[in-house]
């Protein structure tokens, strides 16, 4: 670098006038070729052989690779004299004409080149990667340019979120927008991250759900709303947890959970059908079918299959036992709720491989559904699993203000008690369900997983461009 300034050139200019990315250079050859017509391209120097007065490289957008070939004599003395200082890693920007190498190797020849910024670190070595999953994690950047499948998987992503969003707005809903911020957490059981506002002198909290704000809007009259929402829920962190998460959340007046299911299935088979081209899911060592329709579970039902013992009307001390005979270690503190969800992560959610509904839970887990309409003690909610574990949450939601100022005060008796994960009273949220709620579905899909799924990844990390870590100086003292 310090050479290069000494020559009077600039090792971070400005900019680069390119006429082709690498792909439309290589699939306009003929063209090109034909007129001998001069091309100016752009991108990372990732190899450079030189051979005594010639020298081969290859350069890399994010379109793709193509070879280079420089000869001395063809080149400005000074051009030639900035080239003797390239390093991989380098931005380079070329100017040349196309041709084909003896073995056919679609080339360069370049006349011209410029410097677009000096690598100051090298890159993984070429021919192994970068292979270690902590620093491609911590330094996604380089982990993007040593791993083109990487690319690959987020470029997915993106097309994920994009039919997604197509076929909500394709069946009339509309793309809101709601606080992250938010002076109440709720739309979920989940531990908040906290902050405070200086001016008002206010905690306000990272959101966990966009629920309630989106039903506000179910209630001001919007009938079908949407968003992409970021999401943050202070609790562990693996392979399907991160602190900072993406969720779809949806909902549609005059809708139960039987519509919504069918509404999920469809999506799924239609976004396969987009993004695989088929219905057929490859993840880790399963082929999952994602054609409609899918299996329909009762939850209650699943543990029997799993435990032999119908667990309906089973009370702590019974689902502690049930619970100690397999092997599953519990709190002390925990409740019914907390006993049934851990027997069920347990032993139920990594059987379920092919698109499951489990449905009907117990109304101690789902404080804000609405209580089922032929089985006292359940609502009307499913969870849709696929590959072992879940991918969302919808309910029949609950718009009855009554019974929820209830829900919401046994939640508050049970956070007194101890509970650590609780929906706190929402006395705003209750006035809104004064005011009159239709009948309404909603749906939560995570994103992160759903990706996870589409591009057989193993982990959440491996979907979030920068997931959290531990901070490099801790990982270097431990």
């Amino acid at each position: 670098m310090e050479k290069l300034r000494g020559m009077g050139v600039n090792p971070f200019p400005y900019r680069f006038q390119r006429t082709h990315s690498i792909d439309s250079a290589m699939l306009e050859e003929e063209k090109l070729t034909a007129a001998d017509n001069k091309i100016s391209v752009a991108g990372r120097l990732v190899s450079l052989r030189k051979h005594g007065h010639t020298a081969f490289g290859n350069l890399k957008d994010n379109t793709g690779n193509i070879q280079f070939y420089i000869r001395d004599d063809e080149l400005k003395s000074e051009d030639y004299e900035v080239f003797k200082l390239l390093d991989v890693g380098d931005i380079l920007g070329i100017w040349g004409t196309l041709f084909r190498t003896k073995t056919g190797e679609l080339t360069i020849r370049v006349t011209g080149l410029e410097i677009l910024s000096k690598s100051l670190l090298p890159l993984p070595e070429k021919y192994h990667g970068l292979q270690d999953k902590e620093i491609r994690y911590r330094r996604r950047y380089i982990d993007l340019i040593a791993n083109d499948e990487v690319v690959e998987v987020f470029i997915k992503r993106s097309r994920i979120v994009e039919n997604i969003r197509r076929y909500l707005l394709s069946h009339n809903f509309v793309e809101v927008e709601t606080p992250i911020l938010q002076p109440i957490y709720g739309g979920a059981l989940a531990r908040p991250f906290v902050t405070h506002h200086n001016a008002l002198d206010m905690d306000l909290y990272l959101r966990i759900a966009n629920e309630i704000y989106l039903k506000k809007l179910v209630v001001g009259g919007m009938e079908r709303v949407f968003e992409f929402a970021k999401d943050f829920r202070n609790e562990g962190m693996d392979r399907s947890h991160n602190p900072e998460f993406t969720m779809l959340e949806c909902y549609a007046a005059y809708w139960d959970y039987n519509d919504m299911m069918s509404f999920v299935e469809e999506m799924f088979s239609s976004l396969s059908d987009e993004i695989l081209e088929g219905t057929t899911v490859k993840y880790q060592d399963h082929e999952i079918d994602l054609t409609p329709p899918w299996r329909r579970l009762k939850y209650f039902d699943a543990l029997r299959e799993r435990t032999g013992e119908d667990l309906r009307e089973a009370d702590v001390n019974r689902l502690r036992e049930t619970a100690k005979g397999r092997g599953i270690e519990l709190d002390y503190e925990e409740d019914r709720g907390a006993i049934l969800d851990a027997l069920f992560s347990e032993l139920v959610e990594p059987q379920l491989i092919q698109p499951t509904f489990i449905m009907d839970y117990p109304i101690e887990v789902s404080p804000l559904a609405k209580v089922h309409r032929k089985e006292p003690g359940m609502v009307e909610r499913f969870e849709p699993f696929i590959a072992g574990f879940e991918v969302g949450n919808a309910f029949s939601e609950l718009n009855d203000p009554v019974d929820q100022r209830k829900r919401f005060e046994r939640q508050a008796l049970m956070r007194a008690e101890g509970a650590g994960e609780t929906h706190p009273v929402d006395d705003d949220y209750i006035r809104a369900l004064e005011y009159g709620m239709p009948p309404t579905g909603g749906l939560g899909i995570g994103i992160d997983r759903l990706v996870m799924l589409f591009t057989d990844s193993h982990s959440i990390r491996d979907v979030i461009l920068f997931p959290q870590m531990r901070p490099e100086e801790g990982r270097d003292k431990e």
